[in-house]
């Protein structure tokens, strides 16, 4: 009998642990759920969150460009300006050339620039003039000429062409008869022509030069 009242007592005991336990449990449990609602509460209601917090909240963002590829440099060419005067010397490529006795040597005659001064002109930037023009000139050769007495006699006339050389100091050389008449009058025409004074001499590019000029000589019979 008192064994069984033990073992009430016991799980009486056991009762009250457990109600205990399991009270404390579901305070515990209480106070944590108390204390969630609150701090979700307090959080969310001391947080005003509005579109223009976030604006000022949002800090710009810069992007930095690189900056442009430097321009390609420009490449100056440097002229060597040579004068004039210098001797410029060429560089030639020379060939071997094997010479046997068959080998024909072309000989390349170099010209030589004519003097310009030796040369005798026909055609001058300034005629040469007899003293006083050629209305003198006419009266010098009808005041010298004398008629032949064959070209006289057979009855003959005409015109004898006389050509000369005038110097650059204005002297009358190498006369000569283009064109006669025969009779004796082509010898007195080249007479009378050798015996001219100085003519003004020629000149070509400001400079006086020889002359080859023509004179025609008429005999005419009265």
């Amino acid at each position: 009998m008192e064994l069984k009242k033990s073992q009430e007592a016991n799980i009486d005991k056991n009762k009250f642990s457990i109600f205990f336990t399991g009270l404390m449990f579901a305070l515990a449990l209480t106070l944590i759920g108390w204390e969630w609602a609150q701090f979700e509460k307090q959080d969310l209601s001391g947080f005003n969150y509005t579109e223009d917090n976030l604006e000022d909240e949002m800090v710009p963002i810069s992007i930095q460009q690189p900056p442009p590829p430097p321009p390609p440099q420009q490449q100056t060419q440097i002229l060597e300006i040579v004068e004039d005067e210098e001797d410029v010397e060429e560089e030639l490529e020379m060939e071997d050339l094997e010479v046997d006795e068959d080998t024909e040597i072309e000989v390349i005659e170099e010209e030589v620039e004519e003097v310009v001064e030796d040369k005798i002109f026909t055609i001058v930037e300034e005629q040469p003039e007899f003293p006083g023009g050629f209305a003198e000139l006419q009266k010098y050769l009808g005041k010298n000429i004398n008629y032949p007495s064959l070209a006289r006699d057979a009855g003959i006339s005409g015109t004898v062409y006389v050509t000369f050389v005038v110097g650059k100091d204005g002297s009358v050389s190498n006369a000569k008869v283009l064109r006669g008449i025969g009779g004796g009058c082509d010898k007195e025409a080249l007479r009378v022509i050798s015996k001219m004074p100085n003519w003004k001499p020629g000149k070509q590019r400001g400079k006086p030069v020889k002359v080859q000029y023509n004179v025609p000589v008429r005999f005419t019979l009265q």
